[in-house]
């Protein structure tokens, strides 16, 4: 068997542009799986293989990738950084046992960092910063470390000092062994020489040693009660300090380089070696009940010997099939396995296991706990299901997804693509949870639901370019959902007479406004048996199917208490189908007494511009209807946060890019629900019934 604390399970995260992709490259550069370096720029990067993310430069899957550094395997997921794709950073944090977090050294932290980083730290995972591209103009790795104080809240442990700035930038110094890694012109991450510290960096060398070795021996209460005696602890101990502060979250090691001239990224891999855990030093994932959800107590330890358990973290469909991938958490799991999908309760036999190489795979016959792998050919499997040993049953915990925000119509432009569209997007919801589709009943489209604009556009692109399916595209629609706004109490008598046994069911219910978030809430009240408890489910089903479509325009309803407080039955023509009717007949009889209002999705907006255009962003995000929250200036320009309707937003990149010649940058993710302006509800309704006149 392996041994496991040689593993490290490690992602790649960071806001769009950082590097993360190249500092991928650099790593399977380094550790040998690739000869020849592909650049982002020019779209040959190894783990960006898609068609789309070679053309525009970014990462859209989280593509994994397995190599040796130092006798360690390590198996390296590299995710995206746009916010329409963050389920794919939250689904790999919730398989990696570290990460590395890399912000740019002249953007510092950027608004998809701190989504990222808030990721991590709910899933509880130990990172290393790095900060990359510190040969760029306006690069300050000082300035980078303060961001992460102050708008992460976190605590940067400073690792290596940068030897020269910008165009000097030439590598780093160790604090720990005081060595200067200084790299040559010729660009091959092989030539570096270790020198001895430059004269005019010897005091801040011993400060910021200082300062590191005293927050490692608070680790430590005999080292540090010995560091106070005057006793400097050894590099082994300090080490071993570090390893334990970073898998407590009480700090992260700070390094720094540029990935793309190949300077510093040896460190950053010895770091990951001596300072992220093993997936044995993680806490192990717990197990939960299936039915409720809850956690049991139980956990998944880390070990061969145990019965199996592994999560399906993503299904990806490419040349050579579809790739389910695994990270076996328990157990080992061999080829020609019979294997338990818990969450569907079916069996199914593993055929080819592979480990992935980018877009390489080697065959394997076994694996186990602690490795991250795929399967080729698994039929009912979806991201987040528990893969387990038969006669182990047991859950995972579960992963929870974003609900989308946006939706577009689509229809394939001829008779035979119709076909193709459905096998086509069948295969895309399954790789994407948080990409959704459903068939409009009235006009008969199909509606593709996603996180943002940039989301659906390459949905759209996949199928046309993939699939080969030719759409025509409508405008996009925003989610709107609708509310009440007062409390009514009302009563609804349903009866039919049709000879032989007829139907009555009386009720007497409350409706009020619920709580921001709540959904829908049902209750009942009843006393003395007016209405039957068997019936009150019946009750319950009639209402609660009814939320689906509002009274307004007809979009879902949220946030609504329905108390059911009395009512009357027949001993003979009662029954749970006359209750569902009456509940769904008052449904409609009482809503529009309830005061019914329409809710927009508001977005958490983040804006990045340079100083001089602060008065045109402000100003056009208050047209936008947007409330300005924060303003922040910064090194490079001023970040401005706001909450703007999403149904604003279409198209803002563009106009963005307009007022800020080009400079500006932004992010958003969807916020809250919040009441509609009259004039704007008024259109959206007034709209919706023109398209059901049609």
């Amino acid at each position: 068997m392996a041994d496991l604390s040689k593993y490290r399970n490690i992602g790649i995260f960071a806001h769009v542009d950082a590097g993360k992709t190249t500092t991928t490259e650099r790593i399977l550069k380094l550790t040998g799986q690739i000869h020849k370096t592909g650049e982002v720029h020019d779209g040959e990067s190894t783990t960006d293989f898609m068609d789309q993310e070679a053309e525009r430069g970014i990462t859209i899957q989280s593509a994994a990738v397995s190599c040796f550094w130092n006798d360690h395997r390590l198996n390296v997921i590299d995710t995206p950084g746009h916010v329409d794709f963050t389920v794919e950073v939250y689904r790999s944090l919730k398989v990696l046992d570290g990460g590395v977090g890399v912000f740019c050294g002249s953007g510092g932290v950027e608004p998809q960092s701190e989504t990222n980083w808030r990721y991590a730290n709910e899933s509880e995972v130990s990172r290393l910063i790095f900060v990359n591209k510190l040969d760029r103009m306006g690069a300050d790795f000082y300035n980078v470390v303060d961001q992460v104080k102050n708008v992460l809240g976190a605590n940067p442990l400073v690792m290596v000092l940068p030897i020269g700035r910008e165009d000097d930038f030439v590598g780093v110094v160790d604090l720990l062994s005081r060595k200067a890694y200084v790299w040559d012109d010729s660009g091959l991450p092989e030539n570096y020489e270790v020198q001895d510290i430059p004269a005019d960096m010897l005091d801040d060398v011993e400060a910021y040693r200082e300062e590191l070795i005293e927050t490692a021996v608070e680790q430590d209460d005999d080292l540090m009660e010995a560091y106070m005696e005057g006793e400097e602890p050894s590099i082994e101990d300090i080490k071993r300090c570090i390893r334990k502060g970073t898998r407590d979250l009480a700090f992260f090691p700070t390094y720094c380089g540029s990935a793309f001239k190949n300077k510093g990224v040896q460190l950053v891999l010895d770091a990951v070696v001596d300072y992220l855990p093993a997936p044995t030093e993680v806490d192990p994932q717990p197990l939960t009940d299936k039915e409720t959800g809850e956690p049991t107590g139980e956990v998944a330890t880390v070990s061969a010997e145990e019965p199996l358990r592994a999560l399906a973290f993503k299904i990806m469909d490419d040349r050579f099939g579809a790739l389910t991938f695994i990270r076996i958490y328990s157990g080992v799991m061999n080829k020609g396995d019979t294997i338990l999908n818990a969450a569907t309760g079916k069996t199914e036999r593993i055929g080819r296991m592979v480990e992935m190489q980018a877009d390489e795979r080697n065959e394997l016959t076994t694996a186990q706990a602690g490795d991250i792998i795929a399967v080729v050919g698994m039929k009912n499997v979806q991201t987040g299901h528990t893969l387990c040993d038969p006669k182990h049953e047991c859950t995972l915990e579960p992963m929870i997804f974003p609900e989308p925000v946006i939706s577009i119509a689509v229809a394939p432009k001829d008779k035979g693509s119709t076909e193709k569209m459905g096998i086509a997007i069948g295969k895309m919801v399954a790789e994407d949870p948080s990409f959704q589709v459903e068939t409009d009943e009235d006009s008969g489209e199909t509606i593709l639901k996603g996180m943002g604009e940039l989301h659906l556009d390459i949905k759209v692109d996949i199928l046309k370019r993939t699939y080969g399916v030719e759409l025509t595209v409508g405008a996009p629609q925003v989610a709107y959902r609708e509310t009440i706004t007062q409390a009514v109490e009302d009563s609804y008598t349903h009866k039919k007479q049709s000879g032989g046994s007829g139907q009555f069911g009386k009720i007497d219910y409350r409706i009020k406004p619920g709580e921001p978030n709540s959904g829908f809430t049902f209750s009942s009240t009843v006393v003395g048996g007016n209405v039957p408890k068997e019936f009150w489910p019946a009750v319950e089903k009639g209402f609660a199917s009814m939320m689906e479509n509002g009274v307004l325009a007809g979009f879902p309803t949220l946030d609504v208490e329905i108390e059911l407080f009395d009512g009357g039955f027949h001993a003979v023509d009662s029954s749970a189908i006359a209750f569902e009717i009456a509940a769904k007949g008052a449904f409609r009889q009482s809503m529009p007494k309830a005061g019914a209002q329409l809710l927009e999705p508001i977005m958490n907006v983040d804006v990045f511009t340079p100083e001089d255009h602060v008065g045109d962003v402000i100003g056009d995000l208050n047209r936008r209807r947007g409330m300005i929250k924060d303003q922040q200036a910064g090194a490079t320009g001023v970040r401005i946060k706001a909450d703007v309707p999403l149904s604003e937003m279409f198209g803002y990149i563009g106009h963005l890019r307009t007022i800020t010649s080009g400079r500006g940058q932004f992010s958003m993710e969807f916020a809250h629900y919040a009441p509609c302006p009259q004039n704007v509800a008024d259109e959206v309704i007034a709209k919706v019934n023109e398209e059901k006149n049609k």
